[in-house]
């Protein structure tokens, strides 16, 4: 089992700037991608961005136009997002995954096994 904690979020103003962490424990060697995802009320969970252990390798939703950065570190099993110019529009809960299967597809949320319980972000106008 792996557990996945996420935590930075809150509420911040249109333009301002937060940093979410992610950190994986338990068996952590099996991990292959962790990746941010984010769901705003009444709409489908939607892809941020994942990093990839493997190839080290980020990869990002379109949608964020190099708004946001992933980095993370191995050793620590953490990963980060750094979210710049943040809009109303990214008001949600994020969400961390980490996915032990190989593939290259990185933005299908089943494909991720463990998911930890999403911390609010909240953008105001």
């Amino acid at each position: 089992q792996v557990q996945v904690v996420e935590s930075g979020g809150g509420l911040v103003h249109t333009g301002g700037s937060l940093r979410l962490s992610c950190a994986a424990s338990g068996r952590t060697y099996i991990s292959r991608v962790m990746g941010w995802f984010r769901q705003a009320p009444g709409k489908e969970r939607e892809f941020v961005g994942a990093y990839d252990w493997t190839t080290h390798d980020v990869h990002y939703a379109a949608s964020i136009e190099g708004r946001f950065t992933v980095s993370g570190d191995l050793g620590l099993s953490t990963i980060w997002l750094q979210m710049d110019s943040l809009k109303p529009e990214d008001t949600a809960v994020y969400y961390c995954a980490v996915r032990t299967v190989y593939s290259t597809t990185y933005d299908e949320p089943g494909l991720y096994d463990y998911w930890g319980q999403g911390t609010q972000v909240t953008v105001s106008s």
